[in-house]
């Protein structure tokens, strides 16, 4: 395996593997690596020859009150847990790497982006939308896999490969979750124990809309049955709780599958995303 941290030496060693006939499998991740990061290893290992995974903080899909300063980086560890998944390459580029003095470019996806996230984290996907057009820019993989936690997110990337023509396939994976059912995630590691206890209320509600849904139930009976659900965890600060169309992801408050059950809340000062397809 090998650590880069340049945009030549990346360009240079996936030259070198596809000369070999090896397609090539992407994961662009933030580090802080978990069991749900090594799955889309493994996704990738299953199809493509030659795995790179990326590891970068990228600072401008985070707003000023944000947790750039505080998000956890753990190279070293990454590293490890990468080799032992069997990651060809790792792309572990400099913010000045990827930002170089005169950077002026952005890339903005309309519609999928403007509500949910886009609301409440105003240019966040501004932000994910130029990182990813950078990195598939540098990677130019034949698969990219991302996970479906970050529904809004994944809808974004495909957006964007498809309006830009990029010769990527879009790949998302399922959410890995804990026993009790928290989706898995770097920012879990922020929440105290007495929160951690009351963390996996957000998915039991969102299975709580999703049976409202499949009984018949509408979009918006189905949210309200969720926000039911999660005024039993009473520290839950709910930003948004929503039915939306898988696709479009426009609000979804009728009946009908399938639909996608979503939701962001904090949970002390931390802030939890899940969802739910519903089929």
């Amino acid at each position: 395996m090998q650590l880069v941290h340049t945009i030549v030496e990346t360009r240079d060693t996936i030259a070198a593997a596809r000369s070999r006939g090896l397609s090539v499998g992407f994961v662009p991740t933030m580090g802080a690596l978990h069991a749900g990061h090594v799955s889309l290893v493994e996704a990738a290992r299953a199809r493509d020859g030659f795995v790179v995974v990326s590891i970068f903080v990228n600072p401008t899909q985070f707003g000023p009150q944000e947790d750039l300063a505080q998000y956890p980086r753990t190279l070293e560890a990454d590293v490890e847990r990468c080799e032992a998944a069997g990651v060809d390459l790792i792309l572990a580029p400099s913010v000045q790497e990827m930002y170089p003095e005169g950077f002026a470019t952005t890339v903005h996806v309309a519609g999928v982006m403007e509500g949910l996230e886009g609301e409440f984290r105003p240019g966040h996907f501004d932000g994910v939308a130029t990182v990813v057009a950078k990195l598939l820019g540098i990677v130019q993989p034949d698969r990219a896999y991302s996970g479906l936690k970050d529904y809004q997110q994944l809808a974004v990337v495909r957006r964007l490969a498809v309006d830009l023509n990029l010769p990527v396939e879009v790949v998302g994976c399922p959410t890995l979750r804990e026993p009790d059912g928290l989706a898995l995630s770097s920012r879990n590691r922020y929440l105290s124990a007495e929160e951690r206890a009351q963390a996996p209320a957000l998915y039991r509600a969102l299975q709580a809309g999703a049976e409202a849904l499949r009984g018949g139930g509408s979009g918006q009976e189905a949210a309200a049955r969720a926000k039911e659900s999660l005024a039993s965890a009473p520290r839950f600060r709910v930003q948004y709780l929503e039915t939306v169309d898988p696709e479009t992801l426009a609000p979804h408050p009728q009946a009908g599958l399938p639909a996608v059950l979503v939701a962001a809340a904090h949970l002390g000062e931390t802030r939890l995303i899940d969802n739910l397809i519903v089929e």
